[in-house]
């Protein structure tokens, strides 16, 4: 007798991405499945409305790059597609940048957690954005009032470094020469 084989869905594209409805909440693809999260909260917003200012006024007045803020569709692959809290990419990689959204792999990825996205923020977005050679990766917990900073060392994220606001922590990146921006700031309400 013959074998049955599974069959399984098949993997989503980006042509199927631009379809989703535009609710006002986040719909992602990693390896062509389909992440949907509710909009962000207040507190939310409020810190990545802070992050947002001061990094992009740094970045402005040094001509380093641009800053982008959700939403904003980067696409790693035709399976891989994400909308980042806040975006950085440098000069040297403006290529990138499409008049319709980011097409590879920014320098800097910055994710606020919401009380509904810590795993997917900390593991499979993470995963991905290894994969997809982002240089630095900055998960923010208002929460906790921390910053978790991951950074490229060769093919993978070195140990992230875990800054806090109640310890009087600044941001700092080799992407920013001279940047430093307190905690606090970036976490005020």
């Amino acid at each position: 007798m013959g074998r049955t084989v599974a069959q399984t869905a098949p993997k989503l594209t980006y042509d199927d991405f631009v379809l989703f409805p535009d609710d006002g909440k986040r719909h992602e693809l990693i390896d062509g499945e389909h992440y949907v999260s509710p909009s962000p909260n207040v507190r939310h917003q409020a810190v990545l409305q802070n992050l947002n200012h001061l990094l992009h006024s740094f970045v402005r007045e040094h001509g380093l790059g641009r800053v982008f803020f959700a939403p904003l569709d980067v696409v790693f692959t035709l399976h891989d597609v994400t909308e980042p809290d806040l975006i950085f990419v440098s000069n040297s990689r403006a290529s990138i940048v499409t008049e319709a959204n980011l097409q590879g792999a920014p320098d800097l990825v910055v994710e606020v957690l919401s009380p509904s996205s810590h795993r997917y923020d900390e593991v499979t977005k993470r995963a991905l954005y290894e994969r997809a050679e982002i240089g630095e990766y900055w998960i923010v917990d208002p929460e906790a009032d921390t910053v978790k900073v991951y950074r490229r060392e060769g093919e993978q994220f070195g140990r992230p470094a875990l800054l806090s606001a109640r310890d009087g922590d600044h941001l700092t990146s080799p992407l920013f020469p001279g940047l430093e921006i307190a905690l606090a700031d970036v976490l005020a309400e």
